[in-house]
């Protein structure tokens, strides 16, 4: 079993923008390739071409039909969701092996594959179902923030975040420190009321959501008639435009 740390340097961890997200599921494919081509073992797909087809993925994409309570109109919300890499981490201090593990300089959670024997207990004890079993390798997985990105300096410092992040289209997705108020995920969380997942759960996620704002923005009024802009053509147009109208 393993301790978590009493603090953390730094809280890396992702902002996700639910206003913004299209549902493209652009970051869960950016993470498969990512995660299948580098970080540890690749994330397996087992029968994926038969009748029941079924993968390793570290990032899903939820959709849902939300219908506001005073009666506005509904709106369809794309609900990303990954390891939340929390303060308080069930996952790390269920597991009988060590292999779950939170670390002190950034607080990313991570597995250590050489140690988990894949029993399942850590995906048993996260509420927010985050954690997989890789079939093909016999151990758990989970997000790792791509931590052999973050931090590696052969590759150009744009792409030093995330594959996720890096490859959002609308850029609803956001990557930082979220232990430093003065960073710019702990600013947008701050402008736009970021919140956690679940908080009575009291596991004290890292990452955050900033909530949808609603689509139906137009007043109950009807909206006013527009003025008439339009004039009869006059000259040849309007010569024609009488000519067409006999047709």
């Amino acid at each position: 079993m393993t301790m978590l740390p009493t603090h953390t340097e730094k809280k890396l961890g992702l902002v996700i923008d639910l206003d913004t997200c299209v549902g493209c599921h652009g970051c869960v494919t950016a993470c498969k390739g990512w995660n299948t081509q580098n970080y540890g073992a690749p994330l397996s797909d087992m029968d994926a071409y038969g009748a029941d087809p079924e993968g390793t993925f570290l990032n899903r994409v939820f959709n849902y039909e939300v219908a506001p309570a005073d009666g506005g109109a509904s709106q369809t919300v794309h609900f990303p969701k990954s390891c939340l890499h929390c303060e308080d981490a069930p996952c790390v201090t269920v597991c009988p092996t060590g292999a779950s593990y939170k670390r002190v300089s950034d607080g990313i959670v991570l597995v250590n594959e050489d140690r988990c024997m894949g029993c399942g207990l850590c995906a048993w004890a996260c509420p927010y179902g985050a954690r997989e079993l890789d079939y093909d390798a016999g151990i758990m997985k989970k997000c790792t923030l791509c931590v052999d990105r973050i931090y590696n300096e052969n590759i150009p410092e744009v792409d030093r975040v995330p594959a996720c992040v890096r490859t959002c289209p609308a850029g609803a997705r956001h990557f930082g420190d979220l232990g430093d108020p003065d960073s710019d995920v702990s600013k947008l969380v701050a402008e736009r009321g970021g919140m956690d997942l679940m908080p009575e759960q009291g596991t004290k996620p890292v990452n955050k959501y900033l909530p949808p704002r609603p689509k139906d923005t137009l007043d109950k009024q009807p909206p006013k008639a527009l003025e008439t802009v339009a004039v009869e053509a006059e000259g040849f147009l309007g010569w024609l435009d009488k000519a067409l109208e006999k047709l």
